[in-house]
Parts: C-alpha cells; structure tokens; sequence
C-alpha cells in the first residue's frame, strides 16, 4: 500500500476513533435497561422470598449448579432465579402463573402459592429475583436487546485501495 493509502487508512481510524465514543458504543456491553419494578417491590419481594422460596431456591437464588440433573426419582431440582438458569426466558405472565399454581403443570414439584401470596406480593417475589439478573440478561427479557453497532453512512461504500 502506498503513501496515498496509508493516509486514507489513517484518516478512517480517526473518523472511527472519534465516531464510537459520539455514538455510546465503545462498550457494546454496556446496556442502559429500564426495569418495571420499583426498588419498594424489591425490598418487599427479599421478605417474601426469604420466607416462601429461599428453602428451595436458596437464598440467594442461586439453588444449585446442577439443576439440568434429575434426581433419584426423575424429578429436576429448583432452578436458580438469579439469572443464571432458564427463569429470564419466560415472560412475565408465565413467571406469575408458574408462582401462582406451581410448576406441576410444567412438570416440576413447585406448590402453587395462590393461598399464600396476593398478585401483587407475587409481583414482588418476581421484582426480587429480577433485581439479581445482570442487566444484559434483563434486557434479553425485556426484549430491549443489546444495542447493535451500525457503522457509519461513509464506511458503507467504502472501498479499499490497490
């Protein structure tokens, strides 16, 4: 590459150097997610759950590492909540249906908590083990996703020189 093309080269780097921190991508991991419960809800949903869900799903809802294992009589042991397991792929309604009538209908051994818990305290168990989850993990949920980077209209046609 000649002098010519090291220059444009140079000039490209720069532009983008300048461009990513303008654009709020330097750190693609960096994710701005907005969440629906209030730091009220978490607080009440750590009592509820310490009472009604750690005996289970620990106590920091972490359960165990070996949840994908069944044990002796086939069944799969408490998932963790924290993020961790497969709780960030069910939406929301799912989440309060499987805390409400348990998770026999899904084939684990969950006792339903509809005689123990209001929808609303429900909603908090629910705040409480979101609040655990890493924001990327969160924004997957939400359907926020990860920002995606675009590169800029004059790198589109760009064409590298012979």
């Amino acid at each position: 590459m000649g002098e010519e093309g090291n220059m444009k080269r140079d000039k490209i780097f720069i532009l983008i150097t300048c461009w990513l921190p303008l654009a709020g991508l330097v750190n693609a991991g960096d994710v701005v997610v907005t969440r629906w419960y209030t730091p009220e809800q978490v607080i009440q949903g750590k009592v509820l759950y310490g009472k009604h869900c750690a005996e289970c799903h620990g106590p920091i809802a972490a359960s165990t590492s070996e949840w994908r294992k069944t044990d002796k009589d086939g069944n799969y042991p408490p998932p963790p909540l924290n993020g961790t397991a497969h709780a960030w792929h069910h939406p929301l309604p799912l989440l309060r249906l499987t805390l409400r009538d348990g998770g026999f209908e899904f084939g684990g051994k969950m006792p339903p908590f509809r005689d123990k818990l209001s929808a609303p305290e429900i909603d908090t168990v629910i705040a409480w083990f979101q609040s655990l989850w890493p924001d990327e993990t969160y924004a997957r949920w939400s359907g926020a996703g990860i920002p995606q980077i675009s590169q800029p209209g004059f790198l589109k046609n760009l064409t590298p020189s012979k």
